[in-house]
């Protein structure tokens, strides 16, 4: 990508440039390392490293409810929320065009009709909405990451194959590998959006011991797989990928998952989206060049501020009209659910944008 060097005012030979690779863009790869990975590492592996003292040691600490939902809870301001709030603007900024009423409309549209279905399907279907989340959420993160690599310049990502199973590794760390410790906990966390439907979830054979073995072991096998079909002799891309990897399976095994997934949304997927966000803005990418990271970042985050107080505020009145309980499990279960109503219009936007720039999922090998 030719953005950054380029500043306000596009044209269609840095578009053409954007298609070449990731690697032609070394100010994104820079920015997505210093401000999209160093501080994840450093989290993740602190809570990981934490985590299994803790575990090492036999001291299982009765955390408050309040400590357990306190990541997802920051969610709703720090980044988590925010990252999607910008959908409106970025598929113009990602095809090099000005943000127009059309532009603007057309988002509108694609928010209102998978919005609007998916909310319906919850009311009608939730043991169903419920899976159809999860499999979304699996997709999604792992596409994030997908889009990352790139970003990185990594060149072992070159086959479709090995595409593909990066995305169901990377999005299975957050979403499979907590299941195979912390079942119940788990379920419990799903349970509880069902029933804000009224209705049961009866999946007591997901929490079964041979089903979590048999999903470990082909999940293992799949991200050892992946991992060798993408090696490289002496290619950092791929030691960072693996590194990576690596990492998230500890943390996702020994982090209790409330705080683990919650942490993982703020600092891990959503601090890549947000980067991805300054990347495509040109004058998030001028205040980059002049002013530092932070700039660029208080800049995306005016972009995001007006669309998330509306979807808190929307939030808010939808818990009041529906008159949930206040109890923290209820409220995080109606936080979810609305999170996934947003999510399937999120990554129909993330998915144009993919093949706009040609990265992620609009990679294709004669773009390299």
């Amino acid at each position: 990508m030719g953005r950054i060097a380029r500043g306000p005012g596009t044209g269609a030979d840095a578009g053409e440039q954007a298609r070449r690779g990731p690697d032609a863009d070394p100010q994104l790869a820079s920015l997505m390392l210093a401000v999209g990975c160093r501080p994840a590492w450093v989290v993740v592996a602190g809570l990981g490293l934490v985590s299994a003292v803790v575990t090492a040691v036999g001291v299982a600490p009765s955390l408050p409810a309040w400590v357990r939902y306190l990541p997802l809870a920051a969610s709703l301001l720090l980044f988590g929320l925010p990252h999607g709030a910008v959908d409106h603007l970025a598929p113009a900024r990602a095809a090099d065009a000005s943000v127009t009423v059309r532009w603007l409309g057309a988002v509108g549209v694609v928010y209102l009709l998978l919005g609007s279905a998916y909310a319906t399907l919850w009311v009608l279907a939730p043991a169903a909405s419920a899976a159809l989340f999860v499999a979304l959420t699996w997709l999604h993160w792992g596409q994030g990451d997908l889009y990352a690599l790139d970003a990185l310049g990594s060149t072992h990502l070159d086959g479709a194959g090995v595409r593909a199973g990066t995305v169901l590794v990377r999005g299975g760390l957050p979403m499979l590998v907590p299941l195979l410790r912390f079942s119940e906990r788990y379920r419990a966390v799903v349970d509880a959006w069902v029933a804000l439907f009224g209705r049961g979830l009866n999946a007591a054979w997901l929490v079964a011991p041979d089903v979590r073995l048999g999903a470990g072991l082909a999940f293992a096998a799949l991200t050892a797989g992946t991992l060798a079909a993408g090696y490289r002799p002496d290619d950092r891309g791929w030691r960072r990928d693996a590194a990576e990897t690596l990492l998230l399976w500890g943390y996702f095994l020994v982090v209790p998952p409330l705080i683990a997934v919650g942490v993982y949304f703020c600092v891990w997927h959503s601090l890549r989206h947000v980067v991805r966000l300054v990347g495509i803005d040109g004058r998030a990418r001028t205040a980059l060049a002049e002013r530092g990271p932070l700039a660029a970042l208080r800049r995306t985050g005016r972009d995001a501020t007006p669309l998330t107080a509306v979807s808190v505020v929307l939030l808010v009145g939808v818990a009041v009209v529906a008159g949930v309980r206040t109890d923290p499990p209820t409220l995080a279960a109606l936080y979810l659910v609305f999170i996934a109503v947003l999510t399937l219009p999120h990554v129909a936007v993330v998915t144009w944008m993919d093949r706009a720039e040609g990265m992620g999922f609009g990679w294709s090998p004669r773009g390299r």
